[in-house]
């Protein structure tokens, strides 16, 4: 039976993939320390969990509050004199959004299909009050452009209802999952809903659902866009 990850690396692991979106494995997080990955397994299944010294490496190289790794308590990001800034630590949060891949969403060229729950290989971390079946995704391709480039993930709540202009997940008749704007156009004679999923960029056609199958999954309920270099 595989052993529980130790709360202090948890966080640790946790944290440290929303202040450095490289870090995803446990070899990421290794390299981002200096650390070897047989130090970082200790810390995470055996003992104490991390020790002082990998707190104050991780508060180092990392910013993370290394009282926060020890206890919970306090901010997560390590601040400086706030006297001094103009900026404040952001609490990123406890709840665990599962991180839908590419490979288990069939390489699909746009959104991720829903997953199986559990089956998640990253997490994100938010204080967002969500349903259970939240999740995930990262954006690829360029038909929601300019607002939101490849590689910008998304939080999504299925429990959440689409209201006009809203950005929503959608599966279209193929079973293939796909993120656009909302755009409600009224009920069709059968008294279903009509609606049309539209992109940001307009070199991308519009999906009406009076003429393909479509079904909303989910609202996205947060963006989180990264400076690319």
């Amino acid at each position: 039976m595989k052993k529980e990850m130790h709360e202090t690396f948890r966080r640790l692991f946790e944290a440290a993939k929303q202040v450095r979106p490289g870090i995803v494995t446990v070899a990421d997080l290794a390299r981002a320390l200096n650390q070897s990955e047989q130090t970082i397994n200790n810390w995470a299944y055996r003992g104490n969990g991390v020790s002082k010294q990998g707190r104050l490496i991780a508060q180092r190289e990392l910013g993370i509050n290394a009282t926060w790794i020890d206890d919970g308590q306090g901010q997560i990001v390590a601040g400086s004199d706030p006297g001094n800034a103009n900026v404040r630590p952001a609490d990123v949060g406890l709840r665990r959004i599962p991180l839908i891949s590419r490979v288990q969403a069939g390489l699909m060229t746009e959104a991720i299909s829903p997953f199986p729950l559990g089956a998640a290989f990253e997490y994100l971390l938010t204080d967002l009050k969500l349903s259970e079946q939240a999740f995930a995704l990262e954006i690829e391709g360029q038909s929601m452009e300019p607002e939101f480039k490849e590689g910008d993930r998304i939080i999504i709540d299925p429990a959440v209802g689409p209201q006009p202009g809203d950005f929503v997940v959608a599966k279209n008749g193929s079973e293939e999952a796909t993120f656009k704007k909302y755009r409600p156009r009224g009920i069709g004679q059968d008294g279903r809903e009509i609606f049309e999923l539209v992109p940001l960029n307009v070199d991308y056609p519009t999906i009406n659902s009076a003429n393909e199958p479509a079904r909303i999954i989910g609202v996205m309920v947060e963006h989180r866009r990264y400076r690319r270099r």
